[in-house]
């Protein structure tokens, strides 16, 4: 499977940045309803790991907060590997909202 690695950079030390995370799955089922399904997550100390569907293909990965950054990866199915840079901006964007 094609991976995906997106590293955001933020100046809220660990701490802040993992709560303003904590609200940012509510968001997108909110604001993308229509495009997301099955949204998954489970946090174990300063990882979250994650799933969901978006146009039929399932998207998996794992968010490590941490003291200077965000760092997002998983993996992609073969088929979706052509949206991977669609699939990449949007998880920065949507990242750099939350935390600035």
């Amino acid at each position: 499977m094609p991976k995906f690695e997106v590293s955001i950079p933020h100046n809220l030390g660990r701490e802040q940045a993992r709560d303003r995370l904590h609200g940012f799955s509510d968001m997108l089922r909110a604001k993308y309803s229509d495009q997301l399904s099955g949204l998954e997550q489970t946090w174990e100390g300063d990882t979250l790991s994650f799933g969901f569907t978006t146009f039929g293909f399932k998207i998996q990965g794992n968010l490590a907060v941490e003291d200077a950054a965000i760092r997002v990866s998983g993996d992609l199915p073969f088929a979706a590997a052509m949206f991977k840079g669609k699939i990449t901006g949007a998880i920065e964007e949507q990242l750099n909202r939350l935390l600035k």
